[in-house]
């Protein structure tokens, strides 16, 4: 144990500068425990609400952040041994952090009655539950910035044991809220789960007290500002948009074929997510950073013909075996109410697949900053997946409509990555080796 240990702190954590590999076995943990326990406290009709509400709250929180995460973490990393720099970079984080903040938590406080009757169609009235959300926002942000600027500082250790104490804790308060309130509950833990985790981060900060004379209002920078803007902008495109739509979709649902038809399309989507995480998370802490290191495009159609030919059959088979043991996997991590998700496997699968094989190339597109590449693409995707949703759900008059959409979705925005970057994985090699 203590060799594993030895390697993960010296050879993996250091290389990677990441948390992500470090949370995703604790996140996976906390959310099949979640999952079950909603399951057999309440059900797909309650399933299908706390979808809605964790797509705001997800929605929320990167426009509350400004979609800053990774962008602090860079610039902290660059400027942490230089004081000037690194002032600016707190100061700007923080002021304008702070700012869209509380405006946002302003808005879902003052708003909570609209936003309740947006996301919770029909007849559900839980608007103190968006009251609450609003007065616990600011902490989320505050571990946010925290966590980034611990990152930069390349804080892997104590980041490590933040995140798994933190997930621990708001993985136990949700089983204990889910336990005695149901549904409510249930939802109350969504809103705050995140906001929790700062308690432990507390922790984290305390440590690095050395950093607070350097947060100084007269060290606002706009040319910072802007430098970030690139960074904040492609962050918060898709992670405002795509839970909006996907809230829009679970509406439709709803009110087009039933809550628990909605609560059964937002179990596949959890399934699939739990899957998902392992293997987006290899692609970000892989391919992203080599991306960024390679020149030429010969240089990058070997990159991703390489990771093709790694992770296809690993996928394939994964994803086989998946579809193979559906029955089991939805009783393990749900309840036998849940069986009609079985009908939902093939499509959301073979959806996944197209979507794990176009992520692999669009990440270029933030390796390399191609701003407009990424915006449009993402916008056509988004567009299409809402289109698409609305017109199958009507066709099957079922859910079924919703993953056929999944899997039509990626292989029309996979075709327009492989026409953007098709002279580069296609073409003929000019470059000399």
């Amino acid at each position: 144990m203590k060799k594993l240990i030895d390697y993960i702190n010296n050879k993996v954590l250091v290389k990677i500068a990441s948390l992500q590999t470090a949370s995703v076995i604790t996140r996976i943990i906390a959310g099949l425990l979640t999952s079950k326990a909603v399951a057999v406290f309440i059900g797909p009709v309650g399933l299908a609400l706390i979808g809605n509400l964790r797509d705001f709250v997800s929605a929320s929180h990167s426009v509350a952040t400004l979609g800053f995460y990774k962008g602090v973490v860079r610039y902290v990393s660059e400027f942490k041994d230089n004081t000037i720099e690194l002032s600016k970079t707190l100061s700007t984080v923080y002021y304008t952090g702070f700012i869209s903040t509380i405006i946002v938590s302003i808005f879902c406080y003052f708003n909570a009655q609209w936003i309740n009757d947006t996301i919770f169609p029909v007849y559900n009235n839980y608007t103190f539950v968006i009251e609450i959300f609003a007065i616990v926002l600011p902490f989320y942000a505050l571990n946010v910035f925290s966590f980034s600027i611990m990152n930069g500082f390349s804080k892997y250790k104590i980041l490590i044991v933040i995140n798994i104490i933190g997930q621990i804790l708001s993985v136990s308060i949700a089983l204990l809220l889910i336990y005695q309130e149901k549904l409510k509950g249930a939802l109350i833990s969504v809103v705050i789960a995140e906001s929790i985790i700062f308690l432990i981060t507390l922790v984290g900060i305390i440590n690095r007290r050395s950093l607070v004379p350097l947060i100084r209002v007269e060290n606002v920078s706009f040319g910072f500002f802007k430098k970030m803007s690139t960074y904040s902008l492609m962050a918060l495109f898709t992670a405002v948009f795509l839970p909006l739509v996907t809230i829009a979709i679970r509406s439709y649902i709803i009110d087009n074929v039933g809550y628990k038809d909605a609560g059964f399309w937002e179990a596949m989507t959890r399934i699939s997510k739990y899957y998902l995480m392992l293997v987006s998370s290899l692609i970000a802490l892989y391919l992203l950073p080599r991306f960024s290191e390679i020149e030429g495009t010969k240089a990058f159609k070997k990159e991703v013909f390489s990771f093709y030919k790694t992770i296809i059959p690993i996928l394939v088979i994964g994803m086989l075996l998946v579809y193979l043991l559906k029955k089991y996997i939805i009783l393990a991590i749900f309840t036998d109410e849940f069986l009609p998700v079985e009908d939902l496997f093939l499509w959301q699968l073979l959806g996944d697949f197209v979507k794990i094989l176009s992520i692999v190339i669009a990440y270029q597109f933030l390796a390399k900053k191609m701003f407009w590449h990424y915006i449009l693409t993402e916008a056509f995707l988004i567009i299409i997946l809402y289109i698409t949703s609305i017109y199958f759900i009507d066709v099957f008059n079922s859910v079924k409509g919703a993953v056929v959409a999944h899997l039509v979705s990626y292989v029309m925005y996979y075709s327009i990555i492989l026409l953007i970057f098709g002279s580069s994985l296609f073409g003929i090699d000019t470059e000399k080796s």
